[in-house]
């Protein structure tokens, strides 16, 4: 019995192991098609700090602080 959990243990290690090595070098070296699917998924820092300093300026930010501040 323990030797089974030792060997399972082991090979989780390893395939762990493997997918983080996978996961870094694939971020190391980002390429176009990498950047287009981040793109796809969602907004990048700087798109979402436009809209930040946006809301900040329309007063949205204020509104929401006043709203939200409770009673």
């Amino acid at each position: 019995m323990k030797t089974s959990i030792i060997a399972f243990v082991l090979a989780a290690s390893a395939f762990a192991g493997a997918a983080q090595a996978a996961v870094t070098s694939s971020s190391a070296m980002p390429n176009p098609s990498v950047a287009q699917a981040h793109r796809e998924m969602g907004k990048t820092r700087a798109e979402v700090r436009n809209e930040l300093v946006q809301a900040q300026k329309s007063g949205q930010i204020a509104a929401l602080s006043n709203l939200y501040r409770g009673s």
